[in-house]
């Protein structure tokens, strides 16, 4: 009888929960009998998918929904039995706001696809000049940028879009979805696909367009997604489905199980074994690890093993964030609608944005609750999570009644403060994890996973946690040498 190879996780955010799901469906299918546990930290699981449920009302911690677009995503619900739980965002006539000098104006319909469906909106707005709209158009004609090295973010938006609608309408958009500053951002770990569509088109907007007539074939037959989906009670119901699926598979769930380091010794020519050492005192070995932690965790983790790899993780930075949900009486606030504003850096305000949280999704609040969800924090931005929750809701509630007039007390408020929680792709990140590739080429067996490298989004956690068992799988099968070499060329 072939025995059980052993494998440790060390994780239980989405990530590292994804690897061990694709890891037992992988092994299953490979005829490989697999032991794997799961350590995490905190006695609960899911990272940052935290939902509550206070009565009537559904809030989210962390995120709230994740892309259509990213097949991985709606896979895995579909696989746990979740799909009649996936929920469209709702119909409504006003998507988004967008502040300017003070005011909110509307965000023309399909902007985050570069496909406007209307342009006389856009026009009538007041966001842009004429001169910024013109600059805006010329994204048609300019030429595509070069091929190699890395470019930032905001030099990218400039160069094809023009400064003004960079900084008062893209800047928010794009960098607010990593809480970073687009000027240290780097265009391709973020949004690799303006690179690809900019090489393959020439420019955005004639991608897009392509894009979104190949969607369009290739949809026939599915179900309508909006761009965002979530889950009916919450995305906390992907987590529960997800431990309870491998705890039937016999996956061992540890939480509470701190790890303190990781050492390796010899097992047999060309291969390691892994000992985890617990804050407990105990210990645990394994023939692999995954590491689904923070980069700054698993660099504490690997220093002893390869200093280059601790000192390149190191140099993936994180910023903090905190989302203050608040629920108000509806009718003090009957003027409200769509789904919620950006706000670009150069208001200088401390909201970073705010869902209308009840008019976004169904089953949110009851109908006569308007719940709200405001996100502060982000690089450069990260001061004012220093105060007390009183004093930061208070701040926040100042900047709703100036800016939407809602001047009542909230029925309900709760704070949730994220500290070095979203990793920065800042420039050159790419080059790094090649970099991080060969340092790890030393240790088959030894895996990174997570929203540190490869997407910071619930699909992209899940994808980069199956491509991470599929590694797992062939190190202990003796071809992860040549495997990893190979995996580089797809960062």
């Amino acid at each position: 009888m072939t025995r059980a190879r052993t494998v440790v996780i060390v994780g239980g955010g989405i990530s590292g929960l994804a690897t061990a799901f694709s890891l037992q469906e992988k092994s299953l299918q490979a005829g490989i009998p697999l032991r794997c546990t799961v350590l995490e930290s905190d006695p609960s699981w899911g990272g940052k998918i935290v939902t509550h449920r206070v009565g009537d009302i559904v809030t989210e911690a962390g995120p709230d929904s994740f892309l259509s677009q990213k097949q991985a995503g709606l896979d895995l619900c579909t696989t746990l039995g979740l799909a009649d739980q996936l929920i469209n965002t709702n119909e409504t006539g006003k998507k988004a706001s967008v502040l300017s000098k003070g005011r909110l104006h509307d965000l023309p319909e399909g902007l985050l696809s570069f496909t406007p469906k209307q342009l006389g909106p856009f026009f009538q707005s007041g966001l842009l000049s004429w001169i910024g709209l013109a600059r805006m158009g010329l994204e048609y004609v300019v030429p595509p940028g070069p091929s190699r090295g890395d470019e930032s973010l905001a030099d990218f938006l400039r160069r094809r879009f023009g400064a003004q609608a960079f900084e008062r309408v893209l800047e928010p958009l794009m960098a607010g979805i990593y809480a970073g500053d687009a000027e240290q951002m780097s265009l391709r770990a973020t949004f690799p696909r303006f690179f690809e569509l900019e090489q393959q088109h020439g420019g955005i907007i004639r991608g897009m367009m392509a894009a979104k007539q190949s969607a369009a074939a290739n949809s026939a037959g599915r179900p309508r997604r909006t761009m965002f989906v979530s889950l009916k009670n919450g995305l906390g119901d992907l987590v529960t489905a997800l431990t309870s699926r491998l705890e039937q598979q016999g996956v061992e769930l540890r939480g509470g199980a701190r790890v303190e380091a990781l050492r390796v010794r010899s097992h047999e020519l060309g291969r390691w074994m892994y000992d985890l050492i617990l804050q407990n005192g105990s210990a645990l070995s394994a023939e692999s690890v995954v590491l689904a932690t923070p980069a700054y965790v698993s660099a504490e983790l690997m220093r002893p093993l390869t200093p280059i790899a601790g000192g390149l993780l190191d140099l993936i930075p994180y910023a903090s964030t905190a989302t203050i949900a608040m629920a108000f009486p509806r009718s003090q606030a009957t003027a409200i609608e769509g789904f919620g504003f950006i706000v670009p850096r150069r208001e200088q305000r401390h909201l970073i944005a705010a869902t209308w949280t009840s008019l976004k999704w169904p089953h949110r609040a009851p109908a006569d609750q308007l719940l709200v969800r405001c996100y502060v924090g982000g690089v450069g931005r990260d001061e004012i999570l220093k105060l007390d929750d009183d004093v930061l809701t208070a701040t926040v509630r100042d900047e709703l009644a100036a800016l939407c007039g809602i001047h009542v007390q909230p029925t309900y408020t709760e704070v949730n403060r994220w500290w070095k929680a979203m990793p920065q792709y800042t420039l050159g990140h790419l080059d790094r994890l090649t970099q991080l590739d060969v340092a790890l080429s030393r240790y088959p067996g030894l895996v990174l996973t997570g929203a540190a490298y490869r997407g910071v989004g619930i699909p992209d956690c899940i994808r980069d946690g199956a491509e991470a068992a599929e590694r797992v799988l062939q190190d202990l099968l003796g071809k992860g040498h040549h495997e990893r070499e190979v995996s580089t060329t797809r960062y």
